[in-house]
């Protein structure tokens, strides 16, 4: 089973400090499937989906914030990253879903494939 299957960033936060530190984070935050919170240097503060980093030539992340648009973030404008919203994909894996299929057929039941809701 893989690690994210088994853990989620839901609830943490993260003060970037270090080049090195701030590169991994954001790319944590990309492979987050929940909303993060981005705190810059000059005092905003951001909450949204972070769809988009470009580590090279300007560092920079792409985020769509709740109130919607668009907005650019230079990795070096970033001091923290909260993981603010529920991960949704938590738990909805595929070895998740296989685990609940098995279940279900041993105990007799009939098991879809359909999709359950995100809610």
């Amino acid at each position: 089973m893989n690690e994210q299957a088994e853990h989620t960033l839901e609830g943490s936060d993260f003060t970037l400090v270090a080049d090195e530190d701030r590169s991994s984070v954001i790319e944590q935050a990309f492979d987050y499937r929940g909303d993060v919170t981005v705190f810059c240097e000059d005092g905003r503060k951001i909450e949204g989906f972070l769809f988009d980093r470009r580590p090279q030539p300007q560092p920079l992340v792409r985020m769509m914030p709740g109130d919607g648009g668009r907005v650019e973030v230079p990795y070096s404008q970033i001091v923290r990253i909260s993981f603010s919203g529920r991960d949704c994909a938590f738990g909805r894996g595929w070895e998740a879903w296989f685990k609940k299929h098995e279940q279900l057929k041993a105990k007799g039941e009939e098991a879809s494939i359909e999709a359950e809701s995100l809610e």
